[in-house]
């Protein structure tokens, strides 16, 4: 059963077994630095598909089909599948994940669904709640630009500070370590974090609103855990490109916490920030979500990374509170890796 450590973090005793993984993307993720890590690139926006929302659903779908396939297993081997994306009523998942048939929970945490699912996936895996789990999520340029920002027609100017949403998905397979011993990965902690609100209301700022969110969460983490960013080969933020990276790494040296030499963003990492007119990096569920589920977890097999931080952060607004002017609530949550 999961322990309670401290007041904010769950400690999984049981180690729950990371057992299959896959990354679908875009063209344009293709083209960054991290495309031969992804498992599927596509060549168009639509990927043949009538509208970017079934484009969408269509890579999540393909996410968990070829996750399920490098772990050898079926979808009647799954008892249970957390997912969620950026779209009104999370369409992306339930439209996308339906022909599987396998129980489904839908999750809303923005940017930060993916170690949301992960979360509570591992969570119900450590209980004895499900043997297999599935967390999963995505996001498309095109259709957060139209339900968040502007039609793409509109030909809006982006700021500096404006960050490109990533067309990708991410998919993770959970087990129980009892069948699975030799997996290389598992799940060692969860973080589930607070809301933070600190008065940000430019949708095209996300960084410096997901900021304080991140640097809260870690510092739960380390408070409950008593441990310190040294102990760690990496931190992995997601998404809070540029802008929010270098406010993070201040926001923490103020608390006498220095993460730099390990802090690494998925948005500054999807993009080549200067060859591909990105500004601030990559957003987006699937942006964190393709580069975990992809180089990260390789990473990790292959015995180049031992214990990772994966602090993924969302800003939990909407079409309607965004026209309302209101701020821009943000939450993070953390997954503590280990190989």
């Amino acid at each position: 059963m999961p322990q309670k450590k401290g007041k904010y973090t769950f400690e999984l005793t049981t180690n729950p077994a990371v057992i299959g993984y896959a990354a679908v993307v875009g063209k344009k993720e293709g083209e960054g630095p991290y495309g031969a890590y992804f498992d599927q690139c596509h060549n168009d926006t639509t990927l043949g598909e009538s509208s970017w929302e079934k484009a969408e659903s269509r890579m999540q779908n393909e996410a968990v089909n070829i996750a399920l396939r490098k772990a050898n297993l079926k979808n009647t081997d799954i008892d249970c599948i957390f997912a969620g994306d950026l779209l009104n009523q999370c369409i992306s998942s339930t439209f996308g994940l339906k022909s599987l048939n396998i129980p489904f929970l839908g999750q809303f945490g923005a940017c930060s669904t993916m170690a949301q699912t992960l979360g509570i996936a591992s969570l119900f895996v450590e209980s004895g709640a499900a043997r297999r789990a599935a967390a999963v999520t995505s996001s498309h340029f095109c259709s957060a630009e139209r339900q968040f920002r502007f039609p793409l027609e509109y030909g809006g100017q982006r700021p500096p500070t404006s960050q490109w949403t990533a067309t990708a998905a991410g998919a993770v397979l959970l087990g129980s370590r009892q069948d699975y011993l030799n997996a290389k990965v598992g799940l060692k902690a969860v973080t589930f974090g607070r809301i933070t609100d600190f008065g940000i209301k430019d949708a095209n700022n996300m960084g410096a609103a997901m900021a304080p969110a991140a640097a809260q969460t870690l510092m739960d983490f380390f408070s409950d855990t008593e441990s310190s960013p040294q102990e760690f080969d990496l931190i992995l933020t997601g998404d809070l490109g540029y802008v929010g990276s270098e406010l993070l790494e201040e926001i923490l040296q103020k608390e006498n916490i220095d993460i730099k030499p390990v802090h690494n963003d998925c948005g500054m990492m999807i993009y080549d920030r200067e060859k591909q007119d990105v500004h601030a990096g990559g957003s987006g569920c699937g942006c964190s979500a393709a580069i975990l589920c992809s180089a990260i977890l390789q990473q990790m097999e292959a015995g180049q990374l031992h214990r990772v931080l994966f602090v993924a952060t969302g800003a939990l607004m909407s079409p309607t509170s965004s026209q309302q002017g209101e701020n821009i609530p943000s939450v993070a949550h953390l997954i503590f890796l280990n190989a």
